[in-house]
């Protein structure tokens, strides 16, 4: 088999076009075009690249008597383990669940960051004398309503968990995707970026600005209940804030676990299955819910998750620099 052949064969097998090989390579599409039809063969660095793009040795590549591919040690240890196949009515299909479900899993976040006001304007309302009810009655009506709102929020993400459950493997699996599902994803990141970006510039500017009603308000009044007003108009904002935040990411996330970039690459994916991932995050539940259930403070008990999340960033660069570490004695 000539070269010509066997880069036809390898970009077949890995679903890629000749324009997202081109890519790969830098280089331009009528040069890979020639390669496959024989008319010019790469030079010794893009045989280089080639190798490594396809996993295979330069042998298997240069020597024609050579027909079975031969795989580099890494590409041989990745083929031992389970691959997805996915194609492209799935990816469609995935991106779609997915765009559908960011949207009611906002509204959850939302309902958690909000169920608190209720409690905070019943009781105000009742420091004001606005209305003729005891403070314990106002505080159990707000304590219903706030699990209400949890309770609410919680059903929407086991509603929508189980409709995206199905393609929980993206996440957790090795995947390779078939002919054109890759070049279809890239197109659909190119085209969702001014509203990702447009999303987190409104979210940020929501976050910023939800402390300014409290501030002003304790500098022209000191009236409870209208501080009690601005505090719940400050858990709006921040809601709206992250109802953006969370629709972005979810819709950018589904798209990079399609193309196993980011936290969803190849290395990602190991780390989840026997990293420190897998311990830190039963960890972190474990903490929210022991403190949210001891203290019944559901209203700020959510802050566990950001400060986890930037947290998470730090023990996992400790324990990989401890893990090399290991690797090279």
């Amino acid at each position: 088999m000539i070269l010509a052949d066997k880069i036809i064969t390898l970009r077949k097998k890995n679903g890629w076009s000749q324009e997202e090989l081109a890519e790969k390579l830098n280089v331009t599409r009528q040069s890979v075009s020639k390669w496959e039809g024989a008319q010019s063969v790469p030079d010794l660095d893009r045989i280089l690249q080639l190798s490594k793009v396809f996993g295979v040795s330069t042998d298997y590549l240069l020597r024609d008597e050579l027909e079975e591919e031969e795989y580099t040690e890494d590409v041989e240890a990745t083929r031992a383990e389970p691959v997805h196949k996915v194609s492209m009515e799935e990816a469609n299909a995935f991106l779609a669940v997915k765009k559908k479900t960011a949207n009611w899993i906002a509204i959850a976040c939302s309902l958690f960051i909000l169920s608190p006001v209720a409690m905070f304007l019943l009781a105000g309302a009742v420091e004001a004398n606005l209305i003729s009810i005891s403070e314990n009655a106002a505080g159990g009506i707000g304590m219903c309503i706030l699990l209400l709102l949890v309770g609410a929020g919680v059903a929407i993400c086991i509603i929508s968990g189980t409709k995206t459950e199905e393609y929980n493997y993206l996440e957790k699996e090795l995947i390779e995707t078939e002919y054109g599902v890759t070049g279809m994803v890239k197109e659909r990141i190119k085209q969702y970026r001014p509203t990702y970006v447009k999303y987190h510039v409104l979210g940020t500017i929501f976050c910023i600005l939800a402390v300014m009603p409290l501030f002003l308000c304790v500098i022209f009044t000191e009236n409870v209940f209208a501080l009690v007003c601005m505090l719940a108009l400050m858990f709006l904002f921040v809601a709206v804030g992250v109802i953006l935040f969370t629709i972005a990411g979810i819709n950018n996330a589904s798209m990079q676990k399609l193309l196993q970039e980011g936290d969803y690459s190849k290395d990602a994916k190991r780390d989840r299955k026997s990293g420190i991932g897998a311990v830190y995050w039963p960890i972190v539940t474990a903490v929210y819910l022991a403190y949210s259930f001891i203290t019944m403070d559901w209203g700020r008990s959510w802050i566990v998750w950001p400060v986890a999340g930037v947290l998470f960033a730090a023990v996992k660069a400790i324990y990989n620099a401890i893990k090399n570490n290991n690797t090279t004695k």
